[in-house]
């Protein structure tokens, strides 16, 4: 019996592992994760069915790997423009920021377009394929309490009812105006910006030039993106004085047009609304039983298209947490290290988003000279001229403390806690297939050139294998038609873009530790896999062996 069935199934009208409040795109992530995991979910939406109205257009490489570990990759991509680039024009339209990044180290392009309800659309289908999950629509959560079991929420249902749902843990992923934090007492700190933008969506593409550009017109700053699909959105800053209501006038909606197409009069409108841009960060995202994701924890300006994708992190980052928790299979403890490692990063996001903003429309008028003057000096500098176009400037996620090993030595050149990379490899089988998809949804030893098991006791195999770890050995493509010995329980795949070969050449190690989410949570050589192993197992508290054979005695076939 679970601790959510041991409070009377007679008084709740649902139990469940976890328990999920929002249904938006962190939240259908999550519930995708913990659903082919074999938790037992409950996803709970205060609204009769998911928000239909565009929001985000801009999804990256790391969300898009995300979706990709839920298997439904091959659903979202036609709902995308790959390699989308981003302008920065000034007022005259001349390019000051051309950002076009072409690098696919993590398998997929850096910045796409994308509508954000066909996406959700897909996530939401997605957990048709699982028994063990439930969404319920029109529940209007009032009232929850935790204990040191679970914790108890009582929503508004149709027909005048209320509901009662006991869970192990719930996961607030219920927006920037959250009620699980507003009423944890958690702070939400940050500022609102002092104007607000109009967004316009409009079907048939009027112009149909690909990209995204950002015009800083110090009169009225305004986007626009091309959108898979034919759609093209505008976006309008609205200017002081200025209401919703006034400027979806037929006569004020046409001069805003005006302003970015030939003939405003001829047009297939499909909505507009006005968005205010907040940068907000809580103050802990973590309380008790209670975890705060996506806009719940933080929320930023849309300028670096960045408020969809680190919620998007926080999804990856603790579901498999949460997932190796509910089934017992590591300590609680490990729910900490989610804030350790996306508090720091959300922030990061947050202030990178709020410079793109002043950027395109400075507070001050000399600002936007002086902006204008330094970028045409610095597009003849070549090495500024790279940081733009492949986004050097995107912080990406590197976790100096939380579930990995620590590295005593050479901390800024380890590889650990940072993403590792996704190149395409060649299966036994004769096929080309990107890295996730041999790796599957959890852990993996990847040792170059070796077997990754050698340094390995068969228990210290069974406590990996337990935590469903793959044991993958990468050797060159070309050395895929020798014949070999077969160790159990072991895939080899070939390097056919010497991608594997170049990441473990840059460091003093040739195995790596692989957490779900595709960050690297140690490394090692075969010598010391055991012991740095085992370290790993006691970072998770999963049940550690002792490492005490230097190499295999299992059985080769």
């Amino acid at each position: 019996m679970t601790s959510s069935q041991k409070t009377s199934t007679e008084t709740n009208d649902y139990t469940c592992k976890v328990a999920i409040l929002g249904a938006g795109p962190v939240g259908l992530t999550i519930a995708n994760y913990l659903g082919q995991a074999g938790v037992e979910v409950l996803v709970i939406e205060k609204l009769d069915q998911l928000i239909d109205y565009p929001r985000a257009i801009g999804i990256d490489d790391e969300a898009l790997r995300t979706i990709q570990s839920v298997g439904l990759i091959d659903e979202v991509l036609p709902h995308t423009t790959p390699y989308h680039a981003m302008r920065f024009l000034t007022p005259k339209g001349r390019c000051f920021a051309d950002i076009q990044p072409m690098t696919d180290e993590f398998g997929w392009s850096r910045r796409n377009a994308f509508i954000q309800p066909q996406v959700d659309a897909v996530l939401y289908r997605g957990l048709s394929r699982f028994n063990n999950v439930k969404v319920l629509f029109s529940r209007d959560v009032q009232e929850f309490e935790q204990d040191t079991a679970g914790v108890t929420l009582v929503a508004d249902a149709p027909e005048g009812k209320k509901e009662t749902i006991r869970a192990d843990y719930l996961i607030a992923c219920d927006g920037g105006n959250s009620y699980i934090r507003r009423n944890l007492g958690i702070s939400f700190d940050g500022k609102t910006a002092p104007n607000q933008w109009i967004v316009v969506d409009i079907a048939n593409d009027p112009l149909a030039t690909p990209n995204i550009y950002l015009c800083a017109d110090p009169e009225r700053p305004y986007v626009s993106a091309a959108l898979p699909h034919g759609i093209r959105r505008f976006e309008f800053m609205v200017m002081p004085g200025e209401t919703e209501e006034q400027l979806n006038q037929p006569e004020n909606m046409r001069k805003l047009l005006e302003k970015v197409i030939p003939n405003a009069d001829n047009v297939d409108l499909i909505r507009s609304r006005v968005y205010t841009h907040n940068a907000r960060l809580a103050g802990q995202f973590r309380k008790g039983r209670v975890v705060l994701a996506g806009d719940a924890a933080h929320i930023m300006p849309v300028w670096q298209g960045q408020g969809y994708n680190s919620g998007m992190r926080d999804a990856f980052n603790l579901a498999w947490k949460v997932s190796l928790v509910v089934q017992g299979k590591a300590g609680e403890e490990l729910l900490d290290t989610y804030e350790m490692e996306r508090r720091d990063h959300a922030k990061a996001m947050i202030d990178l988003s709020v410079l793109a903003g002043h950027v395109l429309a400075p507070p001050k008028r000399w600002q936007a000279t002086l902006r204008d003057s330094l970028s045409w000096a610095m597009g003849f500098v070549p090495p500024v001229k790279r940081y733009f176009l492949e986004m050097r400037f995107k912080p990406m996620p590197k976790y100096e403390k939380g579930a990995q090993v620590e590295v005593k030595e050479n901390r800024k050149e380890s590889p650990v806690g940072k993403m590792f990379i996704q190149p395409k490899v060649l299966t036994e089988q004769g096929n080309e297939v990107l890295l996730d998809e041999v790796i599957g949804s959890g852990f993996a030893i990847i040792a170059w050139g070796a077997d990754p098991t050698w340094g390995l006791s068969e228990k210290q195999v069974a406590a990996w294998k337990a935590l469903g770890a793959t044991f993958i050995q990468a050797i060159p493509a070309v050395q895929m038609r020798n014949e070999r010995e077969v160790v159990d329980g072991v895939v080899r795949v070939g390097d056919v873009q010497n991608r594997l070969k170049d990441w473990f050449g840059q460091y003093p190690a040739s195995i790596a530790i692989i957490r779900p989410d595709r960050f690297v949570g140690a490394v090692a050589i075969p010598q010391t896999l055991g012991n740095i192993g085992d370290d790993y197992l006691r970072v998770l508290k999963a049940t550690p062996v002792s490492a005490k054979a230097t190499g295999s005695s299992r059985k080769v076939a």
